[in-house]
This record gives structure tokens, C-alpha cells and sequence, in this order.
């Protein structure tokens, strides 16, 4: 099984929340692997923290170009970051690296890059990637203020393309934010996918104490369904 982990934005804990499944699969002894396709945003070995941290929660023996086959200098939108150093992201390497990892793990955690609907190149954004990969998407939302709509426009893009939304996790950005309940209470009513979790907020991000925040069976539970 795997899933595509979304957001409502950069910076709103996908990594976090990735890390945070990947760790609650592989203490059901599952073997499992974390995939950023692309990242932007890289340091002196070319390589990206965030899919560094996919790579270190990962079960897997993996390489970094296993994990992280696309990684561009510089830290802005995927497209203008590959456009900056003469690249175009193709849809087949992606998937064909994909491929691979489905192969040999149990659980894929397929981390995209800023919101739904970045692009990858010219034609393609991430909601392409996801309906080319076919997997449930999960919702990371970063709760602060402004992530009602956010979080509304998103699910309807995700359902726009008929794909399946196996959950959504509040993430808290500002832990003194407004009616912090009452907004996360006005998303559960309007989302039809389940809560799985409120990861509170972290001054330094813990995969292992946000996997404490996440329900885990109700993953399970859509799993058995299938």
C-alpha cells in the first residue's frame, strides 16, 4: 500500500507528518520506504533535508536518489527550480523510481513538494503525479489562520480527480491561534475523509512523538476495506 502525502502549503509538516507514518508502519513491522520525487532546496551533497529525513525513517537500505531522484539547487516552486539548471521533470523517471521502491517495501510514503497543485513542468503538476500513481492521498493542514480555505480548495481538487482521500491530519502551526478547535471542528464537518490526528505543535519536529498523535488503525481500516 502507499499514499500521497499532500498539504495546504509549504512548510505545513508533510515531512513531519511522512516521517511520522512511515514509523507507525514500520512498529506494525511492515517494511517501509519514504519517496520525495522532487524536492528544490538542497545542500552541499546535493541532497534535501526533507528527503533525507524520509530516507532515515525508512526501513529500506535505500540510496539517496532511490529516495529522491529529482533535487534542485535552489529553494523555489519545482518547475522554475529545474528550469534554473536546464532540467525537465519527467513523469516516467518518477514513476519508474516509484516502481522500484513499490517492489521491495510494504508501504510507500510519497512526500510531493508545497501544495496539490504545483507544478513539475510545463503541462504537469503534483495532482498529476497523484492520479498517475493511482494511491489515496493524504491531507497535511497547516492549522493557522487561513487554512479553512485552504484546506476546502484543496479536497476539492483531490476530489475533482476522483481520487481517494484516505485522511487528513491537523498539523498545528500556532498553537494561539483563534478558536484553534472550533476550526479544526468546521473542517471535520466539511471534509468527508477521516481526522486521523492533531499533531500538536513541535518547537523541533518528532516523527516519533507525532506518531503518537496519529490514529493509525483508521489507515488499517481502509486497507481492509479494499
Amino acid at each position: 500500500m502507499s499514499y500521497f502525502i499532500t498539504g495546504t502549503d509549504t512548510g505545513v509538516g508533510k515531512t513531519l507528518v511522512s516521517c511520522a507514518l512511515l514509523r507507525g508502519f514500520a512498529a506494525q513491522g511492515k517494511l517501509v520506504s519514504g519517496f520525495k520525487p522532487v524536492a528544490a532546496g538542497c545542500d552541499e551533497d546535493e541532497h534535501n533535508e526533507d528527503a533525507l529525513a524520509l530516507r532515515a525513517a525508512s526501513t529500506l537500505q535505500l540510496g539517496y536518489g532511490q529516495v529522491n531522484p529529482y533535487c534542485f539547487p535552489r529553494a523555489i516552486a519545482p518547475h522554475l527550480a529545474a528550469r534554473h539548471v536546464g532540467v525537465r521533470i519527467e513523469m516516467r523517471r518518477i514513476l519508474t523510481s516509484y516502481d522500484e521502491l513499490a517492489g521491495q517495501a510494504d508501504e510507500v510514503i510519497v512526500e510531493g513538494a508545497g501544495g496539490f497543485l504545483v507544478p513539475l513542468n510545463e503541462d504537469l503538476t503534483f495532482a498529476d503525479l497523484a492520479r498517475e500513481l493511482d494511491i489515496p492521498v493524504i491531507l497535511v493542514v497547516g492549522m493557522r489562520l487561513g487554512c479553512i480555505n485552504h484546506a476546502l480548495l484543496t479536497m476539492a481538487a483531490i476530489e475533482e480527480r476522483q481520487l481517494e482521500c484516505a485522511g487528513w491530519v491537523a498539523n498545528v502551526l500556532d498553537d494561539t491561534m483563534p478558536a484553534l478547535q472550533e476550526n479544526i471542528e468546521t473542517l471535520r464537518a466539511r471534509i468527508a475523509a477521516p481526522l486521523l490526528g492533531i499533531v500538536p505543535r513541535m518547537d523541533v519536529a518528532d516523527a516519533n512523538l507525532a506518531v503518537q498523535h496519529l490514529d493509525m488503525s483508521l489507515l488499517e481500516r481502509g486497507q481492509s476495506n479494499e
